[in-house]
């Protein structure tokens, strides 16, 4: 283990996530579907687990006679990540649907020690040789902020955003459905027109505050409009 890898394990948990993501297979999908997750019909197929403070159970189970993909963390954190190198210019909207069962409560997230969520869904786009220089954009079932509101991550200011999709306000227990236009939101939270994204991830973690929640997911793909 290096010396730099060393120090990100210790210090910076979003950029072990991105780095892990980028290089922890040899390729990329070289598939044209832009299905990323098929929970309902392929299961995990093409997903790989990483795990930064214990494992967050993932699970398969039916819902509504539709397979999909239940999160559970107790103060734990392990992701879930696809890599598929993704043109924003011909499929820049990414779909999901996704539930709650229990929030995080009474944690600030724009804080180290209160930087969990319930669910959250995100992109990362490749640094190339510079892991520093890769970028994460976070779709995130706040607790604590108003929808649509953007911040930096505590840990990694520069290369990771945080943009709340959900909040407090809306409901337990109910299916929500998602599109968001990723290259739109990269150029607003990032400045940069960016074209292309190369990693998919999900996460459902209570490794800082030590809470348990349960989270859902539902099939996730990228479509033109």
């Amino acid at each position: 283990m290096s010396s730099l890898w060393q120090f990100f394990t210790m210090h910076y948990k979003p950029l072990i996530i991105i780095t892990f993501f980028l290089f922890a297979t040899p390729g990329f999908s070289e598939t044209n579907s832009n299905d990323i997750g098929k929970f309902s019909s392929s299961g995990l197929q093409g997903w790989e687990s990483k795990s930064f403070a214990g494992n967050t159970d993932y699970e398969l189970i039916p819902s509504d006679q539709v397979q999909v993909l239940q999160a559970t963390s107790s103060n734990n954190a392990s992701g879930l990540f696809y890599k598929k190198r993704i043109d924003l210019q011909q499929t820049p909207y990414l779909n999901w649907r996704w539930k709650i069962s229990s929030r995080i409560l009474n944690n600030d997230e724009q804080t180290k020690g209160g930087d969990d969520y319930s669910a959250r869904i995100y992109v990362v786009v490749d640094g190339g040789l510079f892991p520093w220089k890769s970028k994460a954009l976070n779709y995130v079932w706040s607790g604590q902020t108003e929808t649509e509101t953007v911040w930096s991550n505590a840990f990694l200011p520069k290369n990771a955003k945080m943009l709340a999709a959900r909040t407090a306000h809306d409901p337990l227990n109910t299916w929500l459905t998602e599109k968001r236009n990723v290259r739109e939101d990269l150029l607003k939270v990032y400045g940069k027109d960016i074209t292309h994204i190369d990693v998919v991830a999900l996460m459902t973690d209570t490794d800082n505050t030590g809470q348990q929640v349960t989270a859902y997911y539902g099939d996730i793909y990228f479509t033109a409009e």
